[in-house]
């Protein structure tokens, strides 16, 4: 049975959803903590207002094998994003805004579809401005018998006080590491302090789930899975990321070291970020992160994808 079920039968998945929407009166549901009254229609940072905004859904395939399995990762794509990344791959729905309000029934029924399908779990993708709604939906689709894991896909950029809100509720947090050096994390995806809040929200995530539990199928049922997308001319600080990792959360942490970059959206007219990443960068990544004692590690199969040197 997945978290948020005993939460939903004892009543307290109710009361966090209380707690979450007057944060929302106020806005600081993320550590940009913009103090806008969502609820009434004002926007900010994450361009939401009371409802979830969504691109789209359905199974995916392309996940990490442990949210694929068989029947694939019951992903929702949320529109907006409280990053602005100079080179994100899905900017038409990050920053473009592609996508359709729902209301807190139809995200239920989006839920409740993707696990008749067969869905190993419901990924959140993007979730990090809209846990109100989120939480909200879930109570419905919770009502009505929903009981597969709930990941939790993001960005990293997290309030620790809203992960809180979380505790009990996520089944697998999926977060990106994606910057050691906060110069780099502003110019190149506009937000403030990134390392620090990042690895604070790293901390709460691994205290409420632990390390990744995998069951017999080879499919997730529990716990922390980050990804850490390695960027060209080393302006991800992957040896302090997996130093981190290795030191303050745990040696067994799962690490997906993504070889996925590619110059997308304002990429191009920047000299650091214009190419592909090359293979060389990338098994040296893979080594860093094994030199750090980091073995389970999700990347190494997409070497096959890399431009070679």
């Amino acid at each position: 049975m997945a978290a948020y079920q005993k939460l939903y039968q004892t009543g307290e998945l109710k009361e966090r959803i209380q707690l979450a929407r007057e944060i929302m009166r106020n806005c600081h549901l993320c550590p940009h903590r913009c103090g806008v009254n969502r609820l009434e229609g004002e926007t900010a940072k994450c361009r939401t207002a009371s409802q979830a905004v969504v691109s789209s859904y359905g199974p995916h395939f392309g996940e990490e094998a442990p949210l694929v399995g068989r029947y694939g990762s019951g992903t929702i794509f949320f529109t907006w994003c409280n990053l602005r990344c100079v080179f994100c791959q899905n900017y038409t729905i990050s920053q473009q805004g592609e996508g359709r309000p729902v209301s807190k029934g139809e995200l239920a029924r989006i839920m409740l579809s993707l696990e008749q399908r067969g869905c190993h779990n419901i990924n959140l993708v993007t979730p990090t401005h809209v846990v109100p709604q989120i939480l909200e939906a879930l109570e419905i689709a919770a009502g009505l018998g929903l009981s597969i894991p709930l990941v939790y896909n993001c960005g990293g950029y997290e309030s620790v006080e809203t992960l809180k809100l979380l505790d009990g509720v996520v089944d697998i947090y999926m977060p990106d590491m994606k910057y050691s050096d906060e110069r780099i994390a502003r110019r190149f995806s506009g937000v403030k302090n990134y390392p620090e809040v990042n690895r604070a929200a790293i901390k709460e995530m691994h205290r409420q789930v632990g390390d990744l539990e995998i069951d017999e199928r080879g499919i997730a049922t529990r716990g922390l899975l980050v990804r850490h997308l390695v960027l060209p001319n080393g302006l991800a600080g992957t040896p302090h990321v997996v130093r981190f990792l290795a030191e303050e959360i745990s040696k067994n942490t799962y690490l997906n070291v993504m070889a996925q970059y590619y110059p997308a959206n304002r990429a191009f007219k920047i000299p650091a970020l214009s190419r592909p990443l090359l293979k060389q960068e990338f098994i040296e990544a893979v080594n860093i992160a094994r030199e750090h004692g980091l073995e389970r590690l999700d990347g190494i199969r997409t070497r096959s994808v890399i431009r070679p040197i």
